[in-house]
C-alpha cells in the first residue's frame, strides 16, 4: 500500500493535486482546504496518503497530517460511509470539532455536513463513539492534556465545542464532583448542562 508520497505539486485541480514523485505523476484526491494549502508551494511535499479500489480502479486519497489519514480509515469503516462522504466531511469541518461532536453525542454539529442527516449523523455517533475515546488524545495532541485521561478527553471535547481550556475544566471538575458516571460522554453531556446554566 501507499502510505507517504514525497515530491512536488505538478498541478493542483478540481479535488485533487498531482505529486511528481521523481517524475511519475500521482493523482491524489484531498480535501479542498489541503488543496489550498498546497496549491502555493513550490518545494517539496509531503502527503500521507490511503489507497481504495473502488469498481476495480485505484483511487489515491491524500491528507497533510497523521491525524487525518487516521480520523479518514475511521470514517470509512463507518456503515455507508465511503471515501467520497468521508473526504468531504474532513472538507468541513476540524478534526477537533469532529471529536468534540461524537464525544458529546451532537448530532446537530454533523448534520451541519452536506451529506450527513440525522440517521447518518446517529450512525456516526454510534459506531465511532467507543473508538474515539481511545483515539481522541492522538487525533487532537494539539489539544491541552491532564493526568485523568477520560477527564482529559471530556475538556478536550468541549474546548472543540469552543468553550475555553478554564471554564472545560471547572466543568468537568464540578460534575465529577457530582458522582455523574466516570465516562466521556456522561462527563461531557453533564458538563455541557452545567455550561449551558451560566
Amino acid at each position: 500500500m501507499i502510505a507517504l508520497l514525497c515530491g512536488t505539486v505538478a498541478w493542483c485541480g478540481d479535488g485533487v493535486v498531482v505529486i511528481d514523485v521523481s517524475g511519475v505523476g500521482f493523482e491524489i484526491h484531498m480535501t479542498d482546504r489541503a488543496i489550498q494549502e498546497l496549491s502555493g508551494v513550490a518545494g517539496a511535499v509531503r502527503v500521507h496518503t490511503h489507497l481504495a479500489v473502488r469498481d476495480g480502479e485505484p483511487f489515491l486519497y491524500g491528507f497533510l497530517s497523521r491525524s487525518e489519514v487516521e480520523l479518514f480509515r475511521m470514517l470509512i469503516s463507518v456503515t455507508r460511509v465511503g471515501p467520497v462522504l468521508a473526504l468531504t466531511i474532513l472538507s468541513q469541518i476540524s478534526i477537533p470539532e469532529f471529536v468534540g461532536a461524537i464525544l458529546a453525542e451532537d448530532a446537530k454539529v454533523l448534520t451541519g455536513i452536506s451529506g450527513i442527516g440525522e440517521k447518518s449523523a446517529k450512525r456516526l455517533i454510534l459506531e465511532l463513539g467507543d473508538k474515539m475515546k481511545k483515539k481522541a488524545a492522538g487525533l487532537c495532541a494539539g489539544l491541552p492534556s491532564g493526568g485523568d485521561p477520560v477527564r482529559r478527553d471530556a475538556e478536550r471535547a468541549l474546548v472543540a465545542l469552543g468553550f475555553s481550556q478554564k471554564e472545560s475544566a471547572l466543568a468537568v471538575e464540578a460534575v465529577q464532583r457530582e458522582r455523574v458516571p466516570p465516562d466521556v460522554s456522561s462527563l461531557v453531556r453533564a458538563a455541557l448542562s452545567t455550561l449551558r446554566e451560566r
